[in-house]
């Protein structure tokens, strides 16, 4: 089996609408997908509507967190998304995207980039604005040559010039909350050194005594020595170890089933839920 768990749509950040998306996972020989989108369940219906035969969906959200002034994000599977009190926060977190947005468009044109809202809201489009959108509009306009190098304390990484707070989760409370809903939490991209300041490992220690469940360890921002490092944190602390490509579509390289989770352990993870199930495909044909 070929499992990625970790992927956005048009929902959040991505460029694939959910109904292209769950076709190029099956095009990209995938057994199982993760709908991660940006603390937003929107493009659920869509995926699991046009799900191919032969490829299963994982349903869940990327969930914004913020502890000691570092934000990380934190992966929450097969949650009952009807659930109102992780319904609302989520919903808080929507709400502050596009002050937030704005409050960058605002810092970058101060920098001297030649930004404006409505390119960054036409990149959006119906999806929920977030830094990647920023990210694409400094592509377009040449000042970065790709959305992973806008996501740096030069522009736009965690405390970088451009950046702006919003409103996050503490991460013990998305723990909290997203067992309550019935979940499985995973810690994305726990080491990704590039993007900005990360969580100290006494964290991560201390998350896992609060009910984590696992941490992403493959991952495109890991390299090899760093990998290796999380999965012997992952060992230490009982945590389930994870692979996932991030995708992003146009939006980022990295191809749909770049990075991979075991089957054992996609088996744990679905076998730890009880708010949701994953949803067999059955509205086509795997793409040969």
């Amino acid at each position: 089996m070929r499992i990625d768990l970790h992927t956005h749509s048009t929902a959040s950040d991505g460029t694939d609408t959910p109904a292209e998306l769950v076709a190029n996972a099956a095009a990209a020989g995938l057994d199982v997908v993760a709908l991660t989108d940006h603390d937003t369940v929107g493009g659920h219906a869509e995926a699991a509507a046009a799900l191919p035969e032969g490829l299963t969906l994982v349903t869940g959200a990327e969930l914004s967190c913020r502890i000691d002034g570092v934000s990380m994000h934190m992966l929450a599977y097969l949650f009952d998304p009807a659930e109102p009190e992780l319904a609302r926060e989520r919903e808080l977190v929507r709400d502050d995207r596009v002050p937030r947005a704005r409050a960058m468009v605002r810092s970058l044109q101060e920098l001297g980039v030649p930004i404006t809202w409505e390119q960054v809201a036409r990149i959006a489009g119906d999806g929920s604005v977030g830094r990647p959108h920023l990210a694409t509009a400094l592509v377009e306009l040449g000042v970065v040559d790709s959305v992973s190098d806008a996501f740096t304390p030069s522009w736009l990484g965690n405390g970088g010039r451009a950046y702006a707070d919003k409103h996050e989760l503490d991460p013990f409370e998305a723990v909290r909350l997203v067992k309550a809903a019935g979940g499985v939490t995973v810690f994305a991209h726990p080491l990704a050194v590039k993007r900005g300041e990360v969580v100290p490992e006494a964290v991560i220690g201390g998350l896992a005594e609060a009910g984590l469940d696992g941490i992403e360890v493959d991952h495109m921002d890991h390299d090899g020595p760093t990998r290796a490092r999380l999965r012997g944190l992952a060992a230490d602390l009982g945590l389930l170890p994870t692979g996932s490509s991030d995708y992003h579509g146009t939006r980022k390289t990295v191809r749909l089933g770049a990075y991979t989770t075991d089957p054992e352990i996609y088996g744990e993870i679905t076998r730890r839920a009880t708010g949701a199930f994953p949803v067999p495909g059955a509205g086509g044909t795997r793409p040969v």
